[in-house]
This record gives C-alpha cells, structure tokens and sequence, in this order.
C-alpha cells in the first residue's frame, strides 16, 4: 500500500522575549488530531523526523520546534536562566499549532527534558489540550548531586548562570540500535555542555514537578524504558501514580533504553501512544459514532 504524502514545513518564528525558534511540521493531507512535539536536552526536532512522518502518516499534524539555545533556534547554547522560559515558548508553539487547526484535539508529546518540560506546562498552566504524552521523562534524575554539591550549584548559578560544565550523554544508554548511537554521537546540532543556570534550573523544575502531579487536568499516557539509565523509571511511575484524570495510563516497556522511540521496537511504542490518543478522544466524543477504522486501530 502506498504511504500518504507528507509535507514537511520548516519555519522560524518568534519565542518568549523575542528569541527566533526554528520549528518543524509534518503535515499529512488531512489531519484527524495535532500533535506538538517537545524534544530533549541536548538534542533537536531534527532527531524525530521518523515520529513526525510515522504520526503524520496515520492522520497527525505534527509540529516541533527546537529548545532555545538548541538546535537551530537562537539563545546561548545550552542555556536557559529560568525554566519557565521553557514554559513561555511551548506556551507560544501551542498557540501556533492549535490556530492551523483549530478543530482538532491537541496532544502534547515530550521526550526526556521535554518530558519535564510538558508535565510542568500541565501542572502550572493548566492548558486546553486532549491531553499529555511523555517519553522517557526527566521526572527523576539519576545524578542528582549531593545536598551540598546542589546548594553549591545553585549558589554559583545565580554568580555565573553562563558558566559551563560538561554533560555529554553516553551514547550507548539512548538505544540498542548502534546505528542510532552513532548518528547521535555525529549530530553537530547535538550539544556536550550545560551552563550552571539551566543545570540549577532544570533540577529545581523536577522537584517542583514531581511532587505536583495531582494538580495534572487532562489525561497523560506516561511511557518509559526499563533500562531506562539516565532518567530513572521511579520518576513516571511516582508521577503516574498521583495522576487524578481518567484515561491516564503508564507504560513501562521491558529491555529498552532512554529513547524508546529510537529503539528497534519502535512502531510498537508509536503504535499504543497513537493507539491511546484514540481512545483519548472517543473518551471526550461519547456520542459520535466510531468508525470501524478507528475502532480497529485503537486497541
């Protein structure tokens, strides 16, 4: 069977305070949901242009954009003095992408700090949206520094917020596939330093989240690789287990790695995180009818 076509948009628009944001779309013909993409530290949208035509190819509008100072958006490389600044620009990416189709449901989908970066946007801004997917989220850390070492950090950060240190992520604890190990460890756009204000940032993002997921109003679908080593499982599971909207599931898949949407079982994962925006949505629509195409589709 030959794969619907697919347009594929590249754009800059204007994020919090101005900055230019490279964004991306893959567009299907006709769209039956939105999908807004938020990627992870140290990458960009460029990593997910499998996601975006695999969704767009089963009736999503997939929009991403790349982090501030990531990618190719504009900003101090690897920056960010406030984590709400985080929140401002997906705030503004949402605005964008809800207005080309106003008439679909929305889902959110994080991976890892874009992850973090989407349930703290549904716990502190409470957005209109279908609902919240995570990919290996940075709920939980699993280097978080010492009482001390983390008062330390925050005391330098507000002294030097641009100060650099290294956080290069190994390569062989994203997947399995070393093919994808290698194309990361390639990827110029891919960074290997953190300034001290978004290490301070990030980390202060995490303990005011977590610890909030009950104030969550839209169903989430948390997903995660048990092998999971650089953001443990424990912070999905906690998270999840707080969550209060119906629909709101975890999925916890044996063997995989940080990235679960790069591993070899890929179209598995995409297919119950498309499979649950399905369900999601004949949730809030009780009286239309159900095709036989979605209903095939959804379990």
């Amino acid at each position: 069977m030959q794969e619907p076509r697919i347009r594929r948009r590249e754009l800059l628009f204007e994020g919090a305070g101005g900055l230019d944001l490279f964004g991306r779309a893959w567009l299907p013909a006709h769209a039956e949901r939105t999908v807004l993409l938020v990627h992870g530290w140290a990458e960009h949208s460029g990593r997910y242009d499998h996601v975006g035509a695999w969704l767009a190819a089963r009736g999503c509008a997939v929009h991403a954009y790349d982090h501030r100072g990531h990618g190719r958006s504009a900003g101090p490389r690897g920056h960010a003095r406030h984590f709400a600044d985080y929140l401002d620009d997906l705030e503004i990416a949402l605005v964008r992408a809800r207005a080309e189709t106003p008439e679909l449901p929305v889902f959110l989908l994080g991976h890892s700090m874009g992850g973090l970066v989407v349930a703290a946007f549904v716990v502190e801004r409470a957005p209109q949206i279908a609902g919240a997917i995570t990919t290996g989220a940075a709920l939980a850390v699993a280097d978080v520094p010492h009482r001390v070492r983390l008062a330390l950090l925050r005391l330098v950060a507000r002294i030097a917020p641009r100060l650099r240190m290294d956080r290069p992520i190994a390569t062989d604890a994203l997947s399995r596939d070393p093919e994808v190990c290698r194309a990361y460890a390639e990827d110029p756009l891919v960074l290997r330093r953190m300034t001290l204000g978004l290490g301070a940032a990030f980390l202060g993002a995490v303990g005011r989240t977590l610890p909030a997921a009950a104030r969550v109003q839209v169903p989430m679908l948390l997903l995660h690789g048990a092998e999971d080593s650089l953001c443990p499982v424990e912070g999905s599971r906690s998270f999840h287990a707080a969550l209060a909207p119906p629909g709101s599931d975890l999925r916890i898949y044996p063997g995989l790695r940080h990235e679960i949407l790069n591993e070899p079982e890929r179209d598995a994962v995409l297919d119950d995180l498309l499979g649950w925006a399905r369900r999601v949505e004949i949730g809030a629509r009780p009286a239309e009818p159900v095709s036989w195409r979605e209903a095939g589709r959804a379990g």
